[in-house]
């Protein structure tokens, strides 16, 4: 125990701290809750967001197969290697009970193609329109994971300092109030007994 005054005035003190760690520890609980429904609420679209995105590479994979069968290695790879959309990012912060979270929007734009889908099969057109809106759906998916792991870092920090004011400061704050009180009582009796000896002695 951390060695304390015994006075009235560290009382009053203590029992001013007890009050604001009670607060205090009230709030950080209704903060932690909170957080914890928002995580929850996340994950459950990360979950449903994550599906989408695999169903949608799935169906770019195996109609990319098909449609790229006729073609030769070569020409799949230079198909590739010409840039047909740039992407566009913006950038703003939210507030999610005191967690700044970035969310990021992405605007996919066409570029002016070098080549052209005539001199490819029927369907290639489409088939990179679904790696189009596959890696839409990605970007979106990792934008809502990282949200997803800030509030989990807050969610874990604010824990912590719940714990502590649970476990360790206010026990300790109530420990030394009671210990206070004790010798303030203490040194009451003793001096109510010191009082009655004197008039005992002065009659």
């Amino acid at each position: 125990m951390q060695k304390i005054k015994p006075t009235r005035i560290e009382l009053i003190k203590l029992k001013r701290k007890l009050k604001t760690s009670l607060r205090g520890h009230k709030l950080l609980k209704e903060k932690r809750d909170g957080l914890m429904k928002k995580f929850m609420e996340i994950i459950k679209e990360a979950k449903s967001k994550r599906k989408e995105m695999e169903e949608k590479l799935s169906d770019a994979s195996r109609n990319f197969a098909i449609i790229s069968s006729p073609l030769m290695q070569k020409e799949v790879e230079q198909f590739f290697l010409i840039p047909t959309v740039e992407a566009e990012v913006s950038f703003k912060e939210e507030n999610i009970m005191g967690v700044k979270t970035p969310r990021f929007s992405f605007e996919i734009k066409e570029k002016e193609q070098g080549y052209s889908y005539i001199s490819f099969p029927m369907g290639m057109e489409e088939s990179v329109n679904k790696y189009k809106d596959a890696s839409r759906v990605m970007l979106e998916l990792a934008n809502i994971e990282h949200t997803a792991r800030l509030l989990s870092f807050e969610i874990e920090k604010t824990r912590r300092r719940v714990n502590a004011l649970e476990y360790i400061i206010i026990p300790e704050i109530r420990r030394n109030i009671k210990y206070i009180s004790a010798k303030l009582d203490e040194n009451e009796r003793f001096e109510k007994i010191t009082r009655i000896k004197i008039k005992a002695m002065i009659s």
